[in-house]
């Protein structure tokens, strides 16, 4: 149980971390891309601890897959309730400029400060585990230089791994956008937890281009153009189908709508027409 307290400690740490940055950033609104550099560095800082647990507290801590799977489903609905709309994916980020709800220097700015926040919560991590505070910790500080890919698949396999499963959680997040935040963000968080259990044993379903940076990227096992090919194009692609689905056309590409057609619900009533032809 030392081990998991500590890890407890440790993502303590890091959500009080960020909500004090959040907290400053009220006085300085014009900064707002800083929302999302604190969301990613929470995501990654936080499942990078949660893959610790999973790698080696199942066997060297005696920690079950039930413990694993509901640490990681807490540090998800924690951060959706703490970060709010700053979500910490690149993809949602493309996403809001494909709708035309943000413009291309937003976009920009919010993608880089969530891969800047990706890379500064995998360093905490490292920081962290070279700290040996427990014996989970040591081994894991062990493991850094040689650490597990998340990609068990072929790239072709894992390209279709991560667009079907983005498909789904962006079909779902637009049918949910509009609804309380109460019903939202719980769905969300079962959502991400249940699709990255589901496959696990392909590429972990990240949908997420800077979380997957943050925790797999620098493992050995495939170059970073083919890490880029399942974990970039891969999320990237499923979000923008996922648009074109939902929408019936992507508004920053096409104007007309390409799937669904616009006639109005509503018949003009036969009264009216004859009393336009008495006229």
């Amino acid at each position: 149980m030392s081990g998991l307290n500590a890890s407890v400690g440790y993502l303590v740490a890091a959500v009080t971390f960020v909500v004090s940055v959040r907290f400053l950033l009220k006085k300085w609104p014009r900064f707002s891309f800083i929302s999302e550099f604190t969301s990613s560095f929470m995501l990654v800082a936080c499942w990078l601890e949660v893959q610790t647990i999973v790698e080696v507290g199942e066997w060297a801590g005696g920690l079950g897959p039930d413990v694993t799977l509901t640490i990681l489903f807490v540090v998800l609905l924690t951060h959706g309730i703490i970060c709010g709309d700053a979500s910490g994916n690149p993809t949602l980020a493309v996403q809001k400029f494909l709708k035309l709800e943000a413009t291309t220097v937003t976009t920009l700015l919010d993608v880089a400060a969530q891969f800047i926040g990706a890379h500064l919560g995998l360093l905490a991590a490292k920081y962290y585990w070279s700290l040996e505070l427990t014996d989970m910790h040591m081994i894991k500080n062990l493991m850094v230089s040689e650490c597990s890919t998340s990609l068990l698949v072929s790239v072709v396999q894992g390209f279709f791994t991560e667009f079907a499963c983005a498909l789904v959680l962006h079909l779902i997040h637009l049918n949910l956008c509009r609804r309380s935040a109460l019903i939202r963000v719980p769905l969300i968080a079962v959502l991400l937890t249940f699709l990255s259990h589901s496959a696990k044993g392909y590429t972990s379903a990240y949908m997420n281009p800077s979380l997957a940076y943050g925790l797999t990227f620098h493992c050995s096992g495939f170059t970073f153009a083919e890490y880029a090919v399942v974990y970039w194009l891969g999320s990237l692609t499923g979000m923008t189908l996922a648009v074109l689905l939902y929408m019936g056309h992507i508004p920053r590409i096409f104007a007309k709508n390409l799937l669904y057609s616009q006639k109005t619900r509503f018949r003009v009533p036969k009264t009216d027409k004859a009393e336009k032809k008495k006229q």
